[in-house]
C-alpha cells in the first residue's frame, strides 16, 4: 500500500495508461542476479527490457558484460548506438541483415550469430557472398539442453537446437572451421525448464515436487553433457565463451567449471511468472498503470484497456497481474480486454472513477511493446522518461 500511494503521488501529473520503473526495485534485483552468479559475468538478454536508456543502467552496473539480442537488426541498430559484444540468440535467416553484418567491420567484430544446423551455414554464405571484401562472421553454436528421460517419451525444455550430443556438436565445429570468412566464437545452452520453470508454483505442492526433481535430474546431466560438448569443441575452436543459463537457473549454472558466463533478463523487472521459484525474491519493477473509467456494480470496477498477454501456451498466467491496490481479480467472462477490463473484490469498492490501478506484465521485455515510453522512477521523483525501443520507432519481432 506504501508503494501504491508513492507511485499514485510521484506520477500525479501523469494521465494513464503509462509505464514505469522503479529504479530502487531494478537495482536490489540486479545486485541479488550478480550474487547468485558468484563472480562469472552475466548478458543482458535485451528482450526483456527493450530499452537503450535502461539497458545502459542495466551494463554500467557491476558484474554485467554484453548483450544478448533477439535478432540482427536489432543487433546491428544497437551496435551502430555503441553496445558492444552482442550475443543475437536467434538463428537468422535476414539476408538483408547479413549483407549488411558482413559489409560493417565495426559491427562484424562486436555481434555473434547463432546457429544450429549445416542449413544456416548455408544460407549466410548464400547471403554474403556478393559482398565484396566481407568481414568474417562470427558464430555460436546453440546446444539442445533440454531434459530427455525414459527413451526419449519425456521431454522438458524448448525446442530449440537438435545438437545434443559431442560428436554433434563436434561434428559442426568441425564444418564451422573448413568454411572460409565463419569463426565459431562461442556456445550457447539454453536450460529453459531450469530457468524459465518456477518450481514453487501456487497451490499445487505435488506438482512443485515433481518440478524440482526434473529439474534436479536436469542439472546433473548439463554438467556432463555439456561440460563433454565444449571439450569436443574445442578441438576445432578456440571459443570466446560458453553461455548458459537464465534468472531463475543462474546459481545452478555458474557451477558448471564449463560455463564462462550466464544470461538473465527476466530478473531485472521481475514479472509475475517469476514469483514462483524458491531460490530468489525478486522486488517487482516494471508496472503499468490504467485508469478506473466506470463502476458497474459497487465491488466491480472498470479499467480502460489492458489486454496484454503474455506470449508463451496460452492460460490464466499469461494474463497481466493486478497488482494495486491487492485484492482485485478479473471477470471470468471478459479477462483483460482489449479496451475495457473489469476488476472484480472488496478492494473495487474504494476505488472512484479516475483512480489508477497498478499491474504487473506476466513477462518483462513484452510490456515495451505495449508503451513508447517508460518513466524511472527513484524514490519519490521520476528522474527520467525513456524511450522504449518502440518509442524509437523500433519494433523488431
Amino acid at each position: 500500500m506504501e508503494d501504491r500511494a508513492r507511485y499514485d503521488r510521484v506520477t500525479a501529473a501523469l494521465e494513464p495508461p503509462f509505464a514505469i520503473v522503479d529504479l530502487a526495485a531494478m537495482r536490489a534485483n540486479a545486485a541479488d542476479l550478480v550474487r547468485r552468479a558468484a563472480g562469472k559475468p552475466i548478458r543482458v538478454a535485451s528482450k526483456s527490457v527493450r530499452s537503450r536508456p535502461v539497458l545502459d543502467l542495466l551494463l554500467a552496473m557491476d558484474g554485467f558484460q554484453g548483450i544478448m539480442a533477439f535478432t540482427l537488426p536489432e543487433a546491428l541498430w544497437l551496435v551502430s548506438h555503441g553496445f558492444t559484444d552482442v550475443l543475437v540468440a536467434y538463428p537468422t535467416v535476414d539476408r538483408a541483415a547479413l549483407a549488411e553484418l558482413a559489409a560493417n567491420p565495426a559491427a562484424a567484430r562486436e555481434i555473434i550469430l547463432t546457429i544450429d544446423c549445416r542449413d544456416h551455414l548455408d544460407l549466410i554464405e548464400s547471403a554474403i557472398s556478393a559482398v565484396p571484401s566481407r568481414s568474417e562472421i562470427r558464430l555460436s553454436l546453440d546446444i539442445d539442453a533440454a531434459f530427455v528421460a525414459f527413451n526419449g517419451k519425456f521431454r522438458a525444455g524448448a525446442l530449440r537446437s537438435t545438437i545434443r550430443e559431442p560428436e554433434q556438436a563436434a561434428d559442426m565445429a568441425a564444418d564451422i572451421a573448413k568454411r572460409p570468412g565463419l569463426r565459431l566464437s562461442g556456445l550457447m545452452a539454453y536450460e529453459a525448464q531450469i530457468a524459465g520453470v518456477g518450481d514453487d508454483p501456487p497451490g499445487n505442492a505435488a506438482f512443485g515436487r515433481v518440478i524440482r526433481l526434473m529439474q534436479s535430474r536436469s542439472a546433473r546431466d548439463l554438467i556432463i553433457r555439456r561440460g563433454r560438448i565444449v571439450n569436443a569443441v574445442r578441438q576445432y575452436a578456440d571459443l570466446d565463451f560458453v553461455n548458459g543459463g537464465g534468472t531463475g537457473s543462474v546459481e545452478r549454472t555458474v557451477r558448471e567449471k564449463a560455463i564462462t558466463e550466464v544470461a538473465a533478463g527476466s530478473g531485472f523487472f521481475h514479472p509475475r511468472l517469476f514469483d514462483f521459484y524458491r531460490g530468489f525474491t525478486g522486488r517487482p519493477a516494471a508496472l503499468f498503470a490504467l485508469p478506473v473509467v466506470r463502476r458497474p456494480a459497487p465491488d466491480t470496477v472498470t479499467v480502460l484497456g489492458g489486454g496484454y498477454p503474455a506470449s508463451g501456451s496460452p492460460g490464466p498466467n499469461r494474463l497481466p497481474q493486478p497488482y494495486l491496490p491487492a485484492g482485485l481479480r478479473y471477470s471470468g467472462d471478459e479477462g483483460a480486454g482489449e479496451v475495457q477490463t473489469p476488476l472484480i473484490g472488496q478492494a473495487a469498492q474504494d476505488l472512484r472513477i479516475g483512480d489508477r490501478v497498478w499491474f504487473r506484465h506476466a513477462k518483462a521485455g513484452e510490456l515495451c511493446e505495449r508503451f513508447d515510453t517508460l518513466h524511472l522512477i527513484d524514490g519519490d521523483t521520476i528522474t527520467a522518461s525513456v524511450p522504449t525501443y518502440r518509442g524509437e520507432g523500433r519494433t523488431f519481432l
